[in-house]
């Protein structure tokens, strides 16, 4: 699926391609509307629905994707919450594996998260994933989430890569629909982001289920001779 010679960078999402997405939905649709029920004294019926219809209002934008934003939205205090519950942020099947694999094989390694600062910031504490990469960039650096095509002349500008020899990984389909109109070659997605959903039909990209799928055996074998 991959030809490892021909890839110099190698892109990876966060959420629900390096860890499990499980967390993020388990606490948007079940903790945090719980906690918001409790602590403004609503019914949770009735705080969950006021969190849905605000979130998909804005869904795949900026904001979406900010922790500031719903602190302020909701007046409460997201970044804290989501501490509450950190015990589930989990590392999904052969990340580490796949990023030491990478390593080896000499590939330049950068995470593109649309995560908000607070939440990359959280999870690398909780995973100690961050020495792995090359590069952390979150779109919230410069205004763009991926899903605009210009994100990834920003991305670009933090950490220069040449499109035909980038890969890239994420479970955002809409991502990975930018990426592709950017110039960016080598795409992938993710078939089962949350490990407690079932997995996706995807017919535009290439996907995978989890990394031992693409790890560059023959490259780190070529190496290790």
């Amino acid at each position: 699926m991959i030809e490892w010679e021909r890839i110099e960078t190698v892109l990876l999402d966060m959420d629900g391609t390096l860890l499990d997405l499980h967390f993020d939905n388990y606490f948007w649709q079940e903790y945090l509307p719980m906690r918001y029920a409790e602590l403004k004294g609503l019914e949770p019926v009735a705080a969950r629905q006021h969190i849905l219809t605000q979130t998909s209002e804005i869904r795949g934008s900026l904001n979406w994707y900010s922790t500031d934003y719903w602190s302020e939205m909701l007046q409460v205090d997201i970044v804290e919450l989501k501490h509450e519950v950190s015990h589930k942020v989990a590392i999904r099947p052969f990340c580490i594996d796949f990023l030491d694999a990478l390593r080896v094989a000499g590939k330049d390694i950068v995470m593109v998260t649309n995560a908000h600062h607070d939440s990359l910031a959280l999870k690398m504490e909780k995973t100690q994933l961050a020495h792995k990469f090359d590069r952390l960039i979150t779109v919230h650096e410069f205004s763009l989430p991926k899903e605009s095509p210009d994100c990834w002349q920003e991305v670009h500008k933090r950490h220069p890569f040449r499109g035909e020899r980038t890969l890239l990984i994420d479970d955002n389909l809409h991502a990975l629909e930018s990426a592709r109109e950017y110039g960016i070659d080598h795409l992938l997605a993710i078939t089962q982001p949350d490990s407690q959903v079932p997995r996706r039909q995807i017919d535009d990209f290439d996907a995978i289920h989890s990394f031992d799928e693409i790890m560059p055996v023959n490259e780190v074998i070529a190496d290790g001779w």
